[in-house]
């Protein structure tokens, strides 16, 4: 029997795919063809209550928690839960199977409230749906302080928002003091969002109308990645590398090789990369001539930004603007699920 492509990926290279924000008939379908891991994000009620096939179950969710409080906010946040766990409860034979080193489910809270307080409040509150359940931290200067303490307490971590090889940076020193001395230190990934960067970069381009190839820009996101993955290698952290925000098979197969586990949405994703079936091919490492990288450093401040080490710093993380964009689609859905909820009353 032939494998399928993301099989056959992971049998070949140190690569793995995880899937993102998922219906349940999504998971067992991402399951079945290799998915090692799952991230939700805070977009994840919202696509739920518009998926016809989960009306009943996010309906029993919302119920619940609107006899338990009676603030919105807490509401999402607890048929968020509610919802992770019964994926998370799929993925846990893997999580056991693998001796806790696959099979993570992880969620992130509500995007309007990132102070450390309630991130680890909320953590703490997310990590009761399961043994897999990992907590979704953006690695911004108040997420830091969170990230680092949830280690501490032995919670599996997924820093997310990583644009910069500074933020890289920044959580790998956090990793390490958080870790120092423990005999079992939980897994911990940092999530870079090349998908999303790329994104940011072709719409400063076409509205700052820059002179530069196409060809180029397409590669800033896998750039600063490789320079990431090349930092990790060389401190040999433990920290493991997500490759997330997908806009294109590209951002798949073009990290095929890397140690990364990149996370991509099933429909327009996953389900179109094992339909073409393409050869697996190691194309990560491929060299980036240095006349690539100069230019982009010398027309793109922000890719500069996420280049350089010590071009950015945390105060400013939270405001960079492949950030900003990330997190924009986050507070939409969360506000629509949100005023969904109101209306229920």
């Amino acid at each position: 029997m032939k494998l399928g492509y993301f099989q056959r990926v992971q049998q070949l290279t140190a690569s793995r795919f995880w899937i993102n924000n998922v219906t349940l008939e999504e998971a067992r379908l991402a399951l079945d063809a290799g998915a090692c891991g799952c991230t939700q994000n805070p977009s994840y009620v919202w696509k739920m209550m518009c998926s016809p096939d989960e009306k009943a179950r996010v309906d029993a969710a919302v119920k619940k928690a609107m006899q338990q409080t009676q603030d919105v906010d807490d509401v999402l946040v607890q048929v968020q839960r509610d919802l992770v766990a019964d994926v998370a409860g799929m993925f846990k034979p893997l999580y056991e199977a693998s001796h806790k080193k696959l099979g993570y489910v992880s969620i992130q809270g509500n995007p309007f409230k990132e102070d450390a307080a309630t991130i680890l409040a909320t953590a703490r509150f997310n990590r009761l749906a399961g043994e897999n359940i990992m907590i979704k931290i953006p690695v911004t200067d108040e997420g830091l302080k969170a990230i680092e303490q949830c280690i501490s307490e032995g919670m599996p971590v997924n820093a997310t928002e990583v644009m910069s090889i500074q933020q890289a940076i920044d959580l790998i020193q956090a990793y390490d003091r958080a870790t120092k001395g423990m005999a079992h230190p939980p897994v911990v990934y940092l999530s870079h969002i090349a998908g999303i960067f790329d994104e940011y970069i072709t719409a400063y381009v076409a509205e700052n109308k820059v002179d530069i190839l196409e060809d180029l820009t397409w590669q800033a996101g896998k750039i600063v990645a490789k320079k990431i993955r090349s930092y990790m290698d060389e401190c040999k952290t433990s920290v493991g590398f997500i490759n997330g925000g997908a806009r294109g098979l590209h951002h798949v197969t073009e990290w095929v090789g890397a140690d990364i586990a990149t996370t991509i949405n099933w429909k327009g994703t996953a389900e179109n990369l094992i339909q073409a079936d393409y050869p697996v091919v190691s194309r990560f490492n491929n060299p980036v001539p240095e006349s690539v990288v100069d230019e982009l450093l010398a027309k793109l401040p922000d890719f500069r930004k996420a280049y350089l080490c010590n071009a950015i710093h945390p105060h400013e993380y939270e405001e960079f603007g492949p950030v900003v964009l990330f997190c924009s689609s986050f507070r939409k859905a969360w506000t629509q699920a949100r005023q969904h909820i109101q209306s229920l009353r």
